[in-house]
């Protein structure tokens, strides 16, 4: 009996992610280069960061207003008060907080670091800005699969 395996294959290169960019097609620009195609039963991981950057869900912090709950958690945690208010924004309550990290639950049930809000390795603007979950993530792994099968014509497993 052949033994199942699982390979892992890292697309290298992958440029930088602006709102709007088309990620099928970044996808499949970075298999061209590794030489590889998909195969049915194939598995594609997207990490959320460049999920959300395409879809352009940047907050800029300028022009958010603190709550004071957002101030008051803010201050126990010492973090920017902008910042918290938009994590609040996207959760339904926090669970637990220390300094430099609050862990919440998201709109979405899950439970995450900042409520997945980040400021890390947003480029192309000068502006303080936030990135936030995808809206609806079920809709955008989708719409990545419907491109990568209608541009490689395999089958969705």
């Amino acid at each position: 009996m052949e033994r199942p395996q699982i390979t892992l294959t890292a697309l290298r290169d992958i440029p930088e992610v602006y709102p709007g960019d088309d990620l099928v097609q970044i996808i499949l620009n970075g298999l061209e280069r590794e030489s590889l195609t998909l195969e049915d039963g194939d598995v594609v991981v997207v990490t959320q960061k460049i999920v959300s950057k395409a879809e352009g869900c940047l907050v800029d912090l300028s022009t958010v207003t603190p709550s004071p709950r957002a101030l008051e958690l803010a201050a126990a945690v010492g973090k920017d008060p902008r910042l918290v208010e938009v994590i609040l924004q996207e959760s339904r309550g926090v669970l637990r907080q220390r300094e430099g990290v609050l862990i919440m639950e998201t709109r979405y049930g899950w439970i995450c670091a900042n409520a997945g809000v980040d400021r890390s390795n947003v480029a192309g603007t000068d502006a303080e800005v936030a990135l936030t979950l995808p809206v609806d993530p079920d809709a955008s792994a989708r719409r990545i699969r419907d491109g990568l099968i209608q541009a490689t014509h395999s089958v969705a497993a």
